[in-house]
């Protein structure tokens, strides 16, 4: 039986406490081979077919470092705004579970390539909070394992475990921040906006697909809390691999409830990290934290340091794309958007799925009254991030011209798009199964017209009369009877033609 978590109600929290966050940010390149061997660097497929003796840590084997990956991990401290290292090193991180190969993994310790950064975060109501970097360093990605029989997929109480290496050795970058403090109530916000617009810079610059459900961009969130009155941090814990913008804000904001509750009893927080359970928001857990003593780090022996020039480095520089926040000011200002469009268009996730959209065909207004409104809302609905709905701004840009071109009254567009979700095919797929063409034949209309105005003759007098906006009842009446496939204006300048009126 699970035994019962006793938890701070939020206003408490903040009316007693300051919560202190770090966050730390995992980011696999997509590069096309590994970090220091020549696998491929792809996910998913067979377990254990992406492996060699390198990447697998036999006797005998040696590690090459991928020179794109180094590229990659330059570029991300640059638009990070961090000063990159003249002269950098490997080393080895030992800690010794299964599905590290090698009992130590290739990181960077005291010597990151980037480091003393910052990144602008807007929160949703366009208050702009400056998260300060501490280092992005370069190291391998672990295996994956998979605990059979257990109640929780955890290694707790699992009958055996699974180990699948194709990920060991895949290039990651590690974002640390310094530590994040005097955000109040907002902390949890301002975690899920700061990897919100990480995520947005590293899709900008092209050096990963970020998929947080696969996870090639994951969160370690680091939190504490200080009584009102103290002058040093209270003990953090770690909140490991959340995969999710919205489980981010969940965390941060059940470990803050979660340890005011202790404190508040007189306990005190174990150091420790914890797993994130999507299903009810909780974090159970995990294993006592490690310091960096624990790991014994020592330079890596059969790495050379890396020594980027520096007409190297201003070379990346000039490779960096607009960025993000230089975008959304410019696609404001071309859009014509108000503060709180824009704002409205950032809180979705919509900002790049209306530009893809635009781009494919549809204006500004068209994409974002779609995103925003109506595939925001089935978003919500599934409990998903707006990009992850089966639609693309290249089938929505189609859906709009459809309307535009008068084949699809507004209804009927919604039905296509449902049916796009669905998985039914793409928007003219979706019209053809499923007959959603507008009724365009003046001869069927005119039909449908006759007879709603001999089963209502009352309405068409009045309408002879002078009444014209009587003629909405006959309208209504004629789009029931083509089950909302007939154009609404084309019937009313039927209806007025028909009368005489």
């Amino acid at each position: 039986m699970t035994a019962v978590v006793e938890l701070m109600d939020y206003a408490d929290v903040i009316e007693r406490f300051d919560p202190v966050l770090g966050l730390e940010v995992h980011v696999e390149l997509n590069t096309n081979t590994k970090m220091f061997c020549g696998c491929a660097n792809e996910f998913g497929g067979e377990p254990n077919t992406k492996v060699c003796p390198t990447c697998l840590g036999l006797p005998g084997a040696l590690p090459v470092v991928n020179a794109k990956a180094i590229e990659g991990a330059i570029r991300i401290g640059l638009a990070l705004n961090c000063e990159i290292a003249e002269w950098c090193r490997f080393a080895r991180k030992n800690y010794f579970y299964p599905d590290m190969p090698k009992n130590f993994q290739t990181s960077q310790y005291d010597e990151p390539i980037a480091f003393n950064g910052y990144l602008d975060v807007t929160l949703d109501d366009g208050e702009v909070v400056r998260v300060e970097i501490e280092r992005a360093h370069m190291e391998e990605d672990t295996g994956k394992s998979l605990h059979v029989g257990g109640a929780t997929g955890r290694i707790h109480g699992a009958e055996h475990s699974l180990l699948d290496y194709n990920r060991a050795g895949v290039p990651l970058i590690e974002i640390v921040t310094k530590t994040i403090e005097h955000t109040g109530e907002r902390a949890p916000e301002v975690a899920r906006a700061y990897v919100s617009a990480l995520r947005d810079l590293l899709s900008a610059l092209d050096v990963s697909d970020v998929r947080m459900d696969q996870g090639s961009l994951r969160c370690d969130a680091n939190v504490s809390l200080m009584a009102k009155d103290a002058t040093e941090f209270g003990t953090r814990t770690e909140t490991k691999n959340v995969n999710s913008l919205r489980s981010v804000e969940r965390a941060v904001r059940y470990e803050m409830t979660r340890q005011a509750a202790i404190l508040a009893e007189g306990g005190s927080i174990k150091q420790e990290t914890r797993h994130f359970q999507e299903a009810d928001g909780t974090t159970a857990s995990g294993r006592t934290k490690e310091t960096a003593e624990d790991y014994r780090y020592f330079p890596e022996p059969d790495l050379v340091p890396i020594a980027p020039s520096r007409e190297w480095v201003e070379e990346l520089r000039k490779t960096l794309p607009e960025m993000p926040s230089e975008r959304r000011k410019r696609i404001q200002r071309e859009w014509n958007l108000t503060d709180e469009a824009l704002r409205d268009l950032l809180n979705v996730g919509a900002v790049d799925l209306v530009a893809a959209t635009v781009e494919a065909g549809a204006t500004p207004d068209e994409a974002r009254s779609w995103w925003v409104n109506t595939l925001a809302q089935e978003a919500n609905s599934r409990e998903i991030e707006l990009a992850e709905l089966a639609i693309t701004p290249a089938q929505l840009a189609e859906v709009i011209a459809l309307v535009n071109a008068g084949e699809l009254t507004n209804k009927l567009a919604k039905e296509v798009v449902q049916g796009v979700l669905a998985g039914e095919g793409s928007p003219a797929e979706v019209v053809e199964k499923r007959g959603l063409k507008v009724v365009s034949d003046d001869s069927a209309l005119i039909a449908a017209v006759d007879e709603a105005l001999a089963a209502q003759p009352d309405v068409a007098e009045k309408i002879r009369g002078g009444k014209v906006a009587a003629a909405g009842a006959i309208v209504g009446a004629v789009m029931k009877a083509t089950k909302g496939q007939a154009d609404a204006k084309r019937v009313r300048e039927l209806i007025i033609e028909r009368v005489g009126a």
